[in-house]
């Protein structure tokens, strides 16, 4: 089983992201959990949210305290909360980062570390730093554990016609502008 572990604030969008990545991964036949940990709620509060992923059915609904990877959509969280606490070895982070970051960043069990400055995206398409599909575009391309066209249909299925297309705009942009680098020394950027 995989297991991967938000961190955004409330109003990011995060638990959106991890029930569209759920729909997504299930959409290509895997079975799937979306699980929300809210702290409190209100928005601008941290709060995590997890997505399991298996082969088989998963019969155990729990918080993941220790993920393959991470997803961080808020910046700010890197540096004020504790989030590669748990990462197993040979894990991924994907980070909304503004700065250029690099693997001496990040703790030594992070194998695949992918950024992307997905504020600056989400202003440019939707004028508000909502940074949930962008990431998702980027969590696809460093892992490959899902597929683009897999989360542009179910944005097209499960999101509100009226913010289908800026969000399908997202999802690519996050696909195609995230940097990737892993401890084997393989550095990807991706084309688009």
């Amino acid at each position: 089983m995989k297991q991967i572990r938000f961190h955004g604030r409330g109003g990011q969008g995060a638990v959106m992201a991890s029930e569209l990545l759920c729909h997504a991964l299930v959409h290509e036949g895997n079975y799937g959990q979306s699980i929300p940990a809210y702290g409190f709620e209100r928005r601008g509060a941290p709060l995590e949210a997890f997505v399991k992923l298996d082969s088989k059915p998963i019969r155990e609904r729990t918080q993941v305290y220790e993920p393959d990877g991470i997803i961080v959509l808020d910046s700010a969280l890197i540096v004020q909360l504790p989030i590669f606490t748990g990462v197993k070895p040979n894990g991924f982070a994907i980070l909304n980062a503004r700065k250029k970051m690099t693997l001496d960043d990040v703790p030594e069990n992070v194998e695949t570390l992918a950024t992307i400055d997905a504020v600056r995206i989400a202003l440019e398409v939707f004028k508000a730093p909502i940074t949930n599909t962008i990431m998702l575009g980027a969590f696809a391309q460093a892992t490959k554990l899902v597929s683009l066209q897999s989360l542009c249909e179910c944005i097209e299925s499960n999101f509100p016609k009226k913010i289908v297309e800026k969000n399908l705009v997202a999802v690519a942009r996050g696909f195609n502008e995230v940097l990737v680098v892993t401890r084997s020394g393989q550095l990807q950027k991706a084309e688009g």
